[in-house]
């Protein structure tokens, strides 16, 4: 049985995020919102099971 992987785009934000210290930073580098990096993070927590 295969697992589904989590988007890429969600991996980005997250590496953006903890590279830069600021999920305001890490939306304006990736040219999106804070919103959408905030979502990202979420799928990648409930993905994960625990709180990045």
């Amino acid at each position: 049985m295969q697992h589904s992987l989590p988007p890429l785009s969600a991996l980005r934000a997250f590496e953006a995020t903890a590279r830069l210290g600021s999920v305001t930073a890490a939306a304006d580098e990736l040219s999106v919102t804070h919103g959408a990096v905030s979502r990202q993070l979420k799928s990648l927590d409930e993905y994960f099971g625990v709180a990045l």
